[in-house]
C-alpha cells in the first residue's frame, strides 16, 4: 500500500510539474526564440497565477488540493468527464504547443499592439475569474461528481452569484485570447476546439448538477446563465 501511495504521489508531482513548468515555456522550448517577450509574459504569468491560485485555495480549503489531486480516481466520476476532461487538459497544451510552432516556422504574420494588450487582458481577467471561483468553490473538483463525502453543497456566492460555472468562462477566455498575444492564428484552431469541449462539458455538468445535488434548481433558477452573463 505504501509503494502505491509513493508511486501514485510520483506521478502526481511530475504531472503537476508538467503543468506547472512545461506547458506554459512550450512556445519559447519550441521556438528557441529566446528574446518573444510575449512567450515569456505567456510562462510567467501562467506559473504566477497557477501557484497563487492553488497557495490561496488552499489556505480556504485545505481539502481542496487532495480532491483535485485524485484526478481520475475516483469511481464516482461521471463516465462522460472521463474523456472530456483529460481532453481540457490536452488541449490546454495544444494551444501553446501551435503558437510555438507557428513562431518556429513563421506561419502567421504577428498582430499589431493594440491587438496584444487587448489579449493579454482578456487573459489575466480569464486567469482572474478563474482563479476566484477555484478560491470560492470548496467543490472545485478536477472531475465531475458528485462529492457526497465531502457534504457536497451549491456554491452561490463569489463569482457564481454572476454565472453558473465561472471557472469554465475564465479558462475559455484565456484559451481564445491567447492565439493574438503569442501572435499565433493557427493555435486558434485547438483554442476553439478546446472552448467547444469546454461549453459541452459545461452543459453536461450542469444537467448533472440539477438533477443530482440538492438545491441546485432553485439556484439553477435564481442564476440563469451557465457561462455568458445575459447570453447562455
Amino acid at each position: 500500500m505504501n509503494d502505491q501511495k509513493i508511486a501514485f504521489s510520483f506521478r502526481f508531482v511530475i504531472s503537476f510539474l508538467f503543468v506547472l513548468v512545461v506547458i506554459p515555456f512550450l512556445p519559447l522550448l519550441i521556438s528557441r526564440r529566446w528574446s518573444w517577450w510575449e512567450a515569456w509574459v505567456y510562462a510567467i504569468g501562467n506559473i504566477l497565477g497557477f501557484a497563487a491560485s492553488r497557495v490561496l485555495a488552499a489556505r480556504q480549503h485545505p481539502d481542496l488540493l487532495v480532491e483535485r489531486s485524485r484526478f481520475l480516481q475516483n469511481a464516482d466520476a461521471k463516465p462522460w468527464d472521463r474523456l472530456l476532461s483529460p481532453l481540457v487538459g490536452v488541449g490546454s497544451g495544444l494551444v501553446p504547443l501551435a503558437a510555438g510552432l507557428d513562431e518556429l516556422l513563421g506561419w502567421s504574420p504577428a498582430f499589431g499592439m493594440p491587438e496584444k494588450i487587448i489579449s493579454l487582458a482578456l487573459i489575466l481577467a480569464g486567469y482572474v475569474l478563474a482563479s476566484y471561483a477555484l478560491i470560492e468553490n470548496r467543490f472545485f473538483s478536477g472531475m465531475v461528481r458528485i462529492q457526497t463525502e465531502r457534504g457536497h453543497k451549491v456554491v452561490s456566492s463569489g463569482p457564481y452569484r454572476w454565472m453558473r460555472h465561472p471557472g469554465y468562462a475564465g479558462g475559455a477566455l484565456s484559451f481564445l485570447a491567447t492565439p493574438f498575444f503569442l501572435n499565433s492564428s493557427w493555435a486558434l484552431i485547438p483554442a476553439v476546439l478546446i472552448t467547444i469541449i469546454v461549453v459541452i462539458r459545461t452543459y453536461l455538468e450542469d444537467r448533472t448538477l440539477q438533477a443530482e445535488l440538492e438545491g441546485y434548481g432553485d439556484y439553477a433558477s435564481r442564476v440563469r446563465f451557465r457561462l455568458i452573463p445575459g447570453i447562455w
